[in-house]
């Protein structure tokens, strides 16, 4: 450990990370760049943030202040102690309701902001598309915009104050100031004269020089100090991306929520006539106009999270849509709005093309598809991704269609083209050319950028950095569009705050060299070797790429932080009870990536320091479903272990867990004999004293009489997986209750030879044993084709069985196969709604009055079958369901029962699913079909939840 490492660790109460993995998670953020930080510091107390800044600045150490480390520029890597505020220093400090002001910590992400604030009235509208990561210190150094800004204003007009500490140790409360009459401590006033100094010398120059677009964040905010007059010196921090000081409390202006919103969607046949649309449509007064192009249409349709919302709101194949929202205090206003857009477009003959919304659940659903839009834009698959760095350029509305011309015939030239979509009503369009960052890409950026900063003064000098900020991407870009006049005022103001330039250097002042390569994330020589891959990854694989198969797949992660959410959905469990980078998909894909390309060392990939960052990831499948670039973290799990354990060997608990498929016929026989002894050795085979065990059952096949393989209704097959055959026979009895009832011919699934019940691995695959996990899907596949073959569905009950044989089981064996199991496998709610929809159901239930509460399995989640779920509870009759919103039980098969794991395991299960259950009343039915998810329900509140399959033949005639 460094000296400095040392001394931090005596002197701080937060965690002080040095070693290579973590100084690694650190090194990047979404940018293209990747630099080393010389530590990490997580303070817990506001008093810890400013001993580790005193130290680094007696070491003479640069410091970095970092929020979500999403940040699009490379404002948030560097050579520095880097200090991550949102683990820790994220308070809601106070909210003055009629004043309608706030008091938060940088850490402090906007959508927790938003949640505490709604209930006041209030929100805070720099509304970002990142919010449910982004920090309120991060959107400060940024000067974040947001989809509203033409209302709102950026975040510069919506702060009111920061209170900041110095490199030289000063704390200093900035606000508002009159030149004439400047009061505070010393340091602040004399920083207060000599700015406004600055200012009033180089008064021509800004009024000259300074971009008039309401979009320009370069720099230091210069046009907004007042020489003579009245002026927020707070402004003048925002957007200097910790570059001059630390922010440690930031004062907002809150907004009245609108009551009533609406949205209009403008379809164009052309993109040129969606950019000549925005300089009309503004005059009508929208709270935003928003543009998403085809590439961003298409690339959300084919993601499963999204394609069902996309098909909603767009009509045909336009080239290009706007959309146009409207707010207002009464429910006319907007609606008025509406019907005048659609007039507008008629006389700018685009008859039949704006769809009308007022529902509000369809236009959250469309904003968080318009939200995605970056990282959707980053799915691609191959070495070329969309690349930011000319993004946020900004120009007036009357220059827009001529402007987005002119930038794609230089795309064009350069063989390449551009993804477009933001905030046309402002006139910055995230335009992202895609480049090969791995071969030509740092040339043809470095001339596309040339040719983009020309074409931008020449339309009347708009802004090179509209949104997002400069960091490593743009600061060097400020000079060509400011001059070198205010080019050195900036570095005046640098000088003036921080003297040893120890606050995040080489941003904004004396910047390097956008295409410097030393500083990429894919630097000269990166190369991935391949390391005999025990899944199929063929999806990942484009032809010529440099990286293919799992290497490519970990790439896919671009460190948008959006598996940092903590509001809704699955992902990341893991982080949400730790709130670490290590334990968040990020920094698991990081880890990888650095460990796979050598960057950690020789045998990184299969080390200890791996095996422990990818330990808390309990395969919960979220960040399949919802990173918008499609990690699959569990399935990334599975390739390690497979390589891990080669290596190292399995543990007698890891063999006796993954192998219970096998040993379950001779276990079964004398099920008190078994569970005794599993109550005896549970402590010395690894398992937490807190929890009981999965208690053996005689078995359902081993009793189960002759199928019936006709009925009136047709055929199904009703897949037993080893814990509803075992240990909870009773759902499949309800199952088969529930089938025979409907008029279904059930066969119940056995394997072709004869031999031990069938399996779908999962317990192989959860402990990294590929090869035996592929040995009982080639048995299921075997015993299964016959139906498939015939189209008989197989209809099955836990959720990460039957999806697992729709998903991993691809990757096992990939092929026509294996492809038609998983169209024909589903689950058992999945069929009844289907077969409903269809009218083929004739099923009878009984009314059950009350109501039941819904946990899904993350798998459920994962794969969108919670409204299957949702949709079968709806067949009984008076029964109301309501569904929590929550992540992970935190169980996860046997991760919750080991006692390594256990504290965590009840942190996911007490972040939302078990207050809940426990606030429940005693007549509310709960309903899980996870039986881990039961487990964890019985074991946590001593509460007991039934499958569907009991509810429904509970309810049955």
């Amino acid at each position: 450990m460094s000296k400095l490492a040392k001394r931090l660790a005596r002197e701080i109460e937060g965690e002080v990370l040095f070693d290579a993995a973590n100084r690694g998670r650190y090194s990047t953020d979404a940018s293209i760049y990747q630099v080393d930080p010389v530590g990490v510091v997580v303070p817990k107390t506001g008093e810890d943030a400013k001993i580790a800044m005193q130290i680094a600045a007696e070491e003479g150490i640069p410091v970095l202040p970092r929020g979500a480390g999403s940040s699009q520029c490379g404002q948030a890597v560097g050579a520095a102690l880097v200090i991550d505020n949102s683990r820790y220093l994220n308070r809601v400090v106070s909210v003055d309701r009629e004043r309608e002001t706030a008091v938060v910590e940088p850490g402090v992400v906007l959508d927790a902001l938003n949640a505490q604030l709604r209930q006041h009235g209030l929100w805070f509208p720099v509304d970002v598309s990142t919010s449910a990561q982004a920090t309120l210190g991060g959107m400060a150094g940024n000067n974040s915009c947001g989809s509203r800004s033409i209302r709102y204003g950026n975040m510069v007009h919506n702060v009111l104050g920061i209170d900041a500490l110095l490199a030289d140790g000063s704390e200093l409360q900035f606000g508002p100031v009159n030149a004439s009459d400047i009061a505070g401590p010393a340091r602040y006033v004399e920083l207060a004269r000599k700015v406004a100094a600055i200012a009033g010398r180089e008064a021509d120059e800004i009024a000259a020089r300074w971009p008039k677009v309401l979009r320009h964040v370069q720099g230091y905010n210069l046009d907004l100090v007042s020489p003579r007059g009245e002026w927020n010196f707070a402004q003048l921090l925002v957007g200097s991306e910790g570059t001059l000081a630390y922010s440690q409390r930031i004062h907002l202006k809150l907004s009245p929520v609108p009551r009533f919103r609406a949205l209009g969607v403008c379809h164009f046949a052309t993109f040129r006539r969606a950019m000549e649309a925005p300089q009309h449509i503004v005059k009508l007064g929208p709270t935003a106009v928003e543009l998403v192009d085809r590439t961003m249409i298409g690339l959300a349709r084919s993601n499963p999270a999204y394609r069902a919302v996309v098909d909603k709101f767009i009509q045909g194949d336009p080239e290009a849509i706007l959309l146009v929202e409207f707010a207002g205090e009464d429910r006319d206003t907007p609606a008025k709005k509406l019907a005048e857009l659609a007039e507008l477009m008629g006389d700018l003959r685009q008859p039949d093309t704006v769809i009308q919304i007022v529902d509000a659940v369809l236009q959250r659903e469309i904003w968080e598809v318009r939200k995605a839009g970056l990282n959707i834009m980053m799915s691609m698959k191959g070495d070329g991704k969309p690349v930011s760095f000319i993004e946020d350029c900004a120009v007036p509305l009357e220059n827009l269609a001529e402007y987005t011309d002119a930038l794609t015939r230089v795309f064009r030239r350069h063989g390449t083209e551009g993804t477009w979509y933001a905030h046309a009503s402002v006139g910055t369009l995230h335009v992202r050319p895609v480049l090969n960052m791995k071969t030509d890409g740092a040339a043809k950026m470095r001339a596309i950028a040339e040719e983009a900063c020309a074409l931008v003064k020449r339309y009347k000098g708009a802004a090179y950095s509209g949104e997002h900020g400069d960091g490593l991407v743009r600061s060097e870009w400020i000079e060509p569009i400011i001059g070198p006049r205010l080019t050195a005022a900036l570095g005046e103001i640098k000088a003036l705050f921080d003297p040893k330039n120890l606050m995040n250097p080489g941003k904004i002042v004396r910047p390097s060299k956008q295409d410097d390569r030393t500083l990429f994330r894919f630097k000269p020589g990166y190369a991935i070797p391949k390391i005999g891959e025990a899944l199929d990854w063929s999806e990942w694989s484009v032809p010529g790429a440099a990286s293919t198969g799992f290497a490519a797949a970990v790439e896919m992660c671009n460190n948008n932080g959006h598996c940092r959410k903590f509001d809704a959905g699955t992902m990341c469990p893991s982080f949400r009870a730790t709130g670490e980078e290590k334990h968040l998909t990020r920094g698991r894909a990081n880890t990888l990536r650095l460990a796979l390309s050598g960057q950690l060392g020789k045998d990184a990939f299969t080390s200890d320091e791996m095996y422990e960052t990818l330990d808390l990831c309990v395969s919960c499948k979220g960040c399949k479903r919802e990173c918008p670039t499609g990690v699959d973290m569990a399935k990334m799990k599975i390739e390690f272990l497979h390589h891990y354990h080669a290596r190292h060997g399995y543990s007698l608990k890891d063999r006796l867990v993954a192998r219970l498929p096998r040993y379950a016929p001779w276990a079964s026989r004398f099920p008190g004999i078994t569970n005794a002894y599993q109550r005896i050795a549970k402590r010395a085979l690894g398992f937490a004293a807190e929890r009981s065990l999965p208690q053996w059952r005689r078995p359902f096949l081993r009793s189960l009489r002759a199928s019936d393989s006709s009925g009136a209704s047709g055929e199904v097959v009703l897949f037993v997986d080893t814990f509803s055959n075992y240990f909870e026979p009773e759902n499949a009895r309800a199952a088969l209750a529930v089938l025979d009832r409907a008029g279904y011919g059930v066969h119940v699934a056995r394997a072709a030879d004869g031999g031990r019940p069938l399996c779908c691995g999962r317990t192989f695959l959860a402990a990294g044993m590929v090869g035996e996990a592929r040995a009982e899907a080639k048995r299921v596949l075997e015993a299964l084709e016959p139906y498939v073959g015939r189209g008989v569905p197989v209809v099955g009950l836990e959720p990460s069985c039957i999806l697992g044989m729709r998903d991993e089981f691809k990757s096992l064996l990939p092929g026509g196969e294996t492809d038609a199991l998983a169209e024909g496998t589903m689950l058992f709610e999945e069929f009844l709604v289907r077969e409903h929809e269809s009218g083929r159901l004739k099923l009878k239930l009984n009314p059950l009055p009350g109501k039941a509460l819904l946990h899904g399995h993350c798998h459920q989640k994962a794969f969108g079958t919670m409204p299957a779920v949702r949709g079968a509870l709806a067949l009984v009759p008076e029964l109301k369901v309501e569904t929590i919103e929550s992540s992970c039980c935190g169980m996860a098969g046997a991760f919750g029962y080991e006692k390594e794991h256990y504290e965590v395991s009840m942190k996911m299960a007490e972040a939302s699913l078990l207050p809940r259950v426990r606030a429940a009343g005693e007549d509310t039915l709960l309903v899980a079909d996870g039986t881990s998810c039961r487990h964890q329900i019985e074991d946590g509140a001593a509460r007991k939840a039934v499958h569907v399959a009991q509810v429904l033949a509970r309810a049955l005639a």
